[in-house]
Parts: C-alpha cells; sequence; structure tokens
C-alpha cells in the first residue's frame, strides 16, 4: 500500500511537472509570436516613412544636393572632420521633434512606446575606394533613444557628381552610401503580456487546479496510510494482549483435566472476561460499555493470574492501594502482566511488585533478578518492535511491542516512566501516574 502510494506520487510529479513544462514552452512560444506580429506591423507603417526621410535631399538625382557637396567638401579636406559630423548632428536636432511626433503619433491609439534611429554605416568614394567615415553617423532619431536595435530596413545606394575643372578635366565625385534603419518597442515585454493575459491566466487555472488536485490526492493517501497504521497498531495491540489470556486458559485447561480446583474457575473466568474486553476494543463503536475503573482486589487478581501462568517464577506483592483508582483496569492489567512477563522472558526467577498510593498518583515498582539491560539499550526499549540483541542476534521471542504499550498506556495518563538495570543482576521500572479523586 505504502510503496503503491508512493509510486503514485511519483507518477503525479512527473506529469504535473511535464505539464507545467508544456505550458511554459506554449506561453513561450505564444510571446514570441505575439512579439513578432507587433514588431511587423510597426515595421510595415514605418518602413515608406523613413525610405522618404532618406531620399529627402540623399538622393544622386539632384546635382545641387547639400548631402553631395558636404561629401565632397570632406573628401577633399576642404572641411574639417568635426564640421562634417556637425553637419549632420545639427540636421538630426532640427528633426528630432517633428520625427518623434509623427512616431509617437502614430502608435498613440496603440499605446507603443516606439524609438527610431536612421544612420549611414559606410560612406564610400568609389574611385578610390575609401571610406569617409569611422563610426556610423546618426542622421534621424527619435527622442526615446535605440538601445537593443531590431533592424528596420537597410539600404544601399551611390551618389554622384561630375565636375569639370579649368583644364577641362572632368573629375568623378561618386559616393557608395550603405545606410539602415532601426527600430526598437521598448514597452514590448508590457504590450505582449498585455495580449497574452487571458491565456496566461487560463494556464494558470489549468496548472493550479491540477496542483489542488494533486495536493488532495497527496492528503488523501497520508489519511488512508494513516488509518491503515492505525489499523496495525490496534491488531499488533489485540494479538499481544491475547497471548496471555490464551495461555491461560491452556495450562487452566490442562489442570481441569487432571482435576477439579476450586481456583482454576475463578481465572478462567477472569481470562475470558479479559478476551472479551480485548475483543471490545475491536469494536469501540458498537460497544456501550463503560470503563470499568480499577479495584484494590485486581491488582492480587492480575498477580495471581500470573502465577498460575508462570509457576515456576516467584512474584512477590506488596499492594499499599486500598481504595477504587480511575484508571481503566484493562490498561492497568497490561502495565503489571506486560512488565512481569517481560522480566519472565529474560531469566528473572524471582519478580517483586510493589504499588503504593502516593495521594493523587500511584507509584507501580516492578523489580527482577534477571538478565539485566546494556545502558545503550535503555533508550531502545520503549520504541515499537524494538527487542534487546545480543550479537544481532534475538535471544527470546516477541514482537517488541510490550515495553511500547506500557509507555503509551502511561503517557496516555500523563505518567513518567524510569528504568535502572544492571547486567546479570536484573532490571527495575518505576512507574508513577497521577490521578484525582
Amino acid at each position: 500500500m505504502v510503496l503503491k502510494s508512493k509510486n503514485l506520487i511519483a507518477v503525479f510529479t512527473a506529469l504535473f511537472l511535464l505539464l507545467l513544462g508544456i505550458q511554459a514552452y506554449f506561453i513561450y512560444k505564444a510571446y514570441q509570436l505575439k512579439e513578432k506580429e507587433i514588431f511587423r506591423t510597426v515595421q510595415k507603417q514605418l518602413t515608406n516613412y523613413t525610405d522618404e526621410l532618406e531620399d529627402k535631399g540623399l538622393r544622386k538625382t539632384r546635382t545641387d544636393d547639400a548631402l553631395q557637396h558636404i561629401f565632397i567638401l570632406y573628401n577633399n579636406k576642404e572641411i574639417s572632420k568635426k564640421e562634417f559630423l556637425d553637419f549632420f548632428d545639427k540636421n538630426r536636432a532640427q528633426k528630432e521633434n517633428d520625427f518623434s511626433k509623427y512616431v509617437d503619433g502614430k502608435f498613440k491609439k496603440e499605446g507603443y512606446k516606439i524609438a527610431v534611429k536612421i544612420e549611414y554605416l559606410s560612406i564610400v568614394f568609389v574611385p578610390r575606394h575609401t571610406n569617409l567615415i569611422d563610426n556610423p553617423i546618426i542622421l534621424y532619431e527619435t527622442k526615446n533613444k535605440v538601445k537593443h536595435p531590431g533592424i528596420l530596413s537597410t539600404g544601399r545606394w551611390e551618389t554622384s557628381y561630375t565636375s569639370t575643372s579649368d583644364s577641362k578635366i572632368k573629375k568623378d565625385n561618386t559616393f557608395l552610401v550603405r545606410s539602415r534603419a532601426s527600430l526598437e518597442i521598448l514597452n514590448i515585454k508590457t504590450i505582449v503580456f498585455k495580449n497574452l493575459a487571458l491565456l496566461i491566466l487560463c494556464c494558470l487555472a489549468i496548472l493550479i487546479s491540477v496542483l489542488m488536485l494533486y495536493v488532495f490526492t497527496v492528503k488523501n493517501l497520508a489519511k488512508q496510510q494513516k488509518q491503515v497504521e492505525i489499523l496495525h497498531t490496534v491488531v499488533d495491540n489485540i494479538s499481544h494482549e491475547f497471548k496471555t489470556p490464551i495461555a491461560t486458559l491452556k495450562i487452566a485447561s490442562k489442570s481441569l483435566k487432571k482435576n477439579l480446583n476450586a481456583e482454576t474457575l475463578p481465572l478462567i473466568d477472569r481470562q475470558i472476561t479479559r478476551l472479551e474486553n480485548l475483543m471490545l476494543q475491536l469494536h469501540k463503536d458498537e460497544s456501550e460499555n463503560e470503563t470499568e475503573e480499577t479495584q484494590p482486589s485486581d491488582w492480587n487478581l492480575f498477580i495471581e493470574d500470573l502465577t498460575f501462568t508462570y509457576p515456576e517464577v516467584q512474584f512477590m506483592l506488596k499492594n499499599e492501594i486500598a481504595h477504587q483508582l480511575p484508571f481503566d483496569k484493562n490498561l492497568m492489567e497490561t502495565i503489571i502482566k506486560n512488565l512481569c512477563e517481560n522480566s519472565v522472558k529474560y531469566g528473572s526467577s524471582v519478580v517483586k511488585i510493589d504499588l503504593s498510593d502516593l495521594q493523587k498518583s500511584i507509584k507501580i515498582k516492578i523489580s527482577d533478578n534477571g538478565l539485566g539491560i546494556e545502558k545503550k539499550e535503555l533508550k531502545n526499549i520503549f520504541e515499537k518492535f524494538y527487542r534487546i540483541q545480543s550479537d544481532n542476534i534475538h535471544n527470546t521471542k516477541g514482537l517488541g511491542l510490550g515495553l511500547y504499550f506500557v509507555q503509551k498506556i502511561v503517557s496516555q495518563y500523563n505518567g513518567k516512566t524510569e528504568v535502572t538495570s544492571e547486567l546479570k543482576k536484573g532490571t527495575t521500572f518505576r512507574i508513577q501516574i497521577p490521578y484525582e479523586n
């Protein structure tokens, strides 16, 4: 059951992670497609305008072209590099406001924040194949600056002018210009996420629903597992408790076959009653019986049963309890008999039981002359299924539940348990349980 639960959880986890990965990949691809779609739309609307800007006074068809003239002056070294660059800076500054207003107005409705830049990448003087510029020159740019450009368009064209000197020598002034228009949508992520908001919400809703189903399943499995563990504990408890009355009844049965004894019949009655009480623990919901409190004489009967079951062991009882106590009789019997049987199991021939009433608490002291317990074992003896080992071999039969049930009952009544032991000399258990009159 536990293994199947773990396998189911592992499969569920793997499938959830796979679904998470698919959803993330799907959203990522949808984001890329939407981003490209928006970029193409903006690019299409701006391309014609940027081409017009480049054409304004920049084409080779006009012989009195100011741009052609400035190229020639700079190529002939009639103006300095600073003057040459200042020409473009001044031109850019004059056009920046109009350029920005046009771009912003074009996409105001969509809410796009756009940056555009038109620049010359190279200006090559064709006859000598020399480049007039070392770095790109910005021709036009919006107030919003391009940081991560996407290419809007590129261009390559010639501008030429032929002049004749006084000596009637023709001079070819042809320049090959490479230009680039760059575009960046500064708030593209915000725009895309707004467009994909519904899709993202739906994906999140699916993931959360699956996760909630996963959590519900895990909790349900944990609850079922806990119920199974409780059932196992009850079965272990009852099966362990059945052992003593059954063994006692077997001995009583053999005794009856030999001779009828006045003490045997009450003993059989007590063991049958104990078996009935144990059976009732399995059907608590069907039973309306109230808890039977412990009478002063019950302690003596507990020991009498042990004496009958283990005639070779001397049980010495000192009972100072003179009134009824508000403890479940069956639970008290379990404490006494489990501790005494544990002593017998580990080689005791004499077991002393001292019972005393200390005003609002009882004290149970059980000591024996058995094999004793090593100090390193003392901290583990109350654990479920734990049994003292010697060279990794269990020397006694049992499930390792007796002392576990003793500690559980004592804890149920908010009591305390102390153990002292000495190898080959014996062990002493001291239990103190509080109560109210």
